[in-house]
């Protein structure tokens, strides 16, 4: 599955695009509800891991890097999470707005769950959002 936008997300995104609301840094995060993402989803609809050394991302809107053209993008450096012991399965990311805590977007892994099992294990993202 493909990084979905849901509604919160889209008119934030509006907001930030007229100058309407001050941007804000996104936060990377795993969940471990096995769930579809939709258009209506909002950040309670996913249940954020928790233990076993598990702590979100803060991503830095300086350090995107966007590349405009014929599709434009906005990428960011690998991210590793890390854990120290059993978690359970992992079926995604979603990404959530630092200050407001309001869904920015979300991607089910096309191969999820991963379960995370061993102290050592770890889970690798590249934050990328493509827009034509």
């Amino acid at each position: 599955m493909s990084l979905l936008f849901p509604d919160n997300s889209e008119g934030d995104g509006l907001q930030y695009f007229v100058n309407k609301a001050t941007p804000q840094d996104l936060m990377l995060r795993l969940f471990t509800n096995n769930v579809t993402p939709a258009e209506t989803d909002t950040a309670a609809t996913y249940t954020e891991a928790a233990g076993s050394g598990y702590a979100a991302i803060q991503l830095v809107g300086a350090n995107w890097v966007i590349a405009e053209g014929a599709p434009s993008s906005a990428s960011y450096a690998q991210q590793t999470f890390t854990f120290t012991g059993a978690l359970g399965n992992i079926y995604g990311y979603f990404f959530t707005r630092f200050t407001s805590g309001r869904i920015a977007g979300v991607e089910r892994f096309p191969s999820a769950p991963y379960n995370i099992v061993n102290n050592g294990d770890n889970l690798k993202v590249t934050p990328q959002i493509t827009l034509d």
